[in-house]
């Protein structure tokens, strides 16, 4: 059974940080290009970051510079560190796991900033 599970959401203040985490298991993580999206009220789900496996990260614009992903394939984890949070960062954070046609999706952590 695939599982993607979320951690590390919460209630932050503009300018502080969070460590979103995401625990895979069920599938060969180290073959799965790992991304975080998010989702906030009323908008669609948009791509935050990427990860493949070779490690080439890839950033939506609007976090570059403040976020940054990881993975630890020993642990089948996949990181969210995110700084200088902004109002705007709230929402709903996924992790989704893909490999060749398969996707996969955790249920969401909410992120809320307060200004």
């Amino acid at each position: 059974q695939v599982q993607l599970v979320e951690s590390g959401g919460g209630l932050v203040q503009a300018g502080g940080s969070l460590r979103l985490s995401c625990a895979a298991s069920g599938i060969i993580f180290r073959l799965n290009t790992m991304s975080w999206y998010r989702q906030a009220p009323g908008k669609q789900r948009e791509l935050v970051a990427t990860i493949p496996p070779g490690g080439n990260t890839n950033y939506a614009d609007s976090v570059k510079g403040r976020f940054t992903i990881s993975r630890d394939n020993a642990k089948n984890t996949v990181y969210l560190q995110m700084n200088s949070l902004k109002a705007e960062d709230t929402a709903v954070y996924y992790c989704n796991a893909q490999r060749l046609s398969l996707e996969r999706w955790g249920q969401g952590t909410l992120v809320t900033v307060s200004s």
